[in-house]
């Protein structure tokens, strides 16, 4: 197949996906496909008559190590030579057109709010993952909150503040303080007095003007991934030091994960069946990771779902699917065929 890897953009989540999307590259070239790499914001800019060309040409791609902390966005707009107020750089439609399929290993809002999926649809250009509707659901997290409570779903108690509402409503401390819609955790802080709580809405309101206010569970943290509907195994992670933040998500040994989860066969199972539920109820395709928390009683709350996983060397899903004795390749062919299907 001809393949258009997509990463990059302009995200907090920017370098993620770049390292994620040039793995995927890499592991597709190895299986056969012909792929090109292309960062969205930049698009491409090599001279072709046809884009078609472009798809055989060698292309080597090296891949970056995730930093510690987000990208500066502010730089990065100011290495793009074109001027243009588009998200999407040169020929990034064009091309995309002239692929069999786009990989999209985009994360955070640019990526996975349903925007770029419905630009695809009004093109005719096919991509992997969830549609416009499924992303829109799930990166909004005001409203995937209120889907999950009308599905049953439990999920932390807490509220929508906006940067132009005051006074700010609080739900109780200790709380978490995040993005509406971002990813990766960055922005997030768990608050224990009013002092780090207005310092955390400052933050927070630095990345969107929405933000999410809810109650701090303590517990153990499990993820679990859903593929054409179907749960994968359950993913244990326990940080070495603090949460599970954007430092401690990319950093090769800051956090243990450990899979399947030792959490029991009867949790396991629940874990996986509330996974699929949720991706039913946020209408999502083709394949997704759902985040929980596990209280001291056994109760589960559901935080998330992620319509694009991370592809790095620490994501999860990778890791799931190795437990299943499925590679990354081959994992990367499966998010291929599982998202082809909604075109059928």
């Amino acid at each position: 197949m001809n393949i258009v890897v997509l990463c990059g953009g302009l995200s907090a989540e920017r370098d993620v996906s770049i390292t994620g999307g040039t793995l995927v590259a890499n592991a597709l070239r190895e299986r056969g496909h012909k792929v090109l790499l292309m960062d969205s914001f930049f698009g491409c800019t090599e001279q072709y008559d046809k884009p078609e060309e472009l798809f055989l040409r060698e292309h080597k791609d090296e891949v970056i190590s995730v930093g510690e902390h987000e990208p500066d966005l502010q730089k990065v707009k100011a290495q793009r030579t074109q001027a243009s107020s588009s998200v999407l750089g040169s020929n990034v439609i064009e091309i995309c057109r002239a692929a069999d399929i786009v990989f999209l290993a985009l994360h955070g809002e640019e990526g996975e709010n349903g925007k770029l999926q419905a630009t695809f649809d009004v093109h005719g250009i096919k991509y992997t993952g969830s549609g416009y509707l499924g992303s829109a659901l799930a990166m909004n997290k005001s409203i995937s909150k209120e889907l999950f409570l009308q599905g049953g779903i439990r999920t932390p108690r807490g509220i929508t503040v906006y940067a132009d509402q005051a006074p700010y409503e609080d739900v109780g401390f200790p709380c978490v303080v995040k993005p509406c819609s971002g990813g990766s955790s960055v922005g997030t802080s768990i608050v224990r007095s009013r002092d780090e709580y207005d310092a955390a809405l400052a933050l927070a309101f630095k990345y969107e003007r929405g933000v999410i206010v809810e109650q701090y569970i303590s517990g153990r943290e499990l993820t679990c991934g859903v593929i054409d509907g179907k749960a994968m195994p359950v993913i244990e992670i326990i940080p070495k030091e603090g949460f599970y933040d954007y430092k401690n998500k990319y950093q090769a040994g800051a956090t243990t994960e450990l899979c399947p989860a030792p959490i029991g066969e009867e949790k396991t199972a629940e874990v996986q069946r509330l996974s699929e539920r949720v991706n039913d109820c946020l209408m999502i395709d083709s394949y997704c990771r759902v985040d929980f928390l596990m209280d001291g009683e056994g109760l589960l709350y559901c935080l998330e779902a992620n319509t694009l996983p991370g592809m790095t060397p620490t994501s999860l899903v990778p890791q799931m699917a190795q437990a299943q004795g499925m590679s990354y390749g081959e994992l990367c062919d499966e998010l291929i065929a599982v998202s082809m299907k909604k075109y059928k």
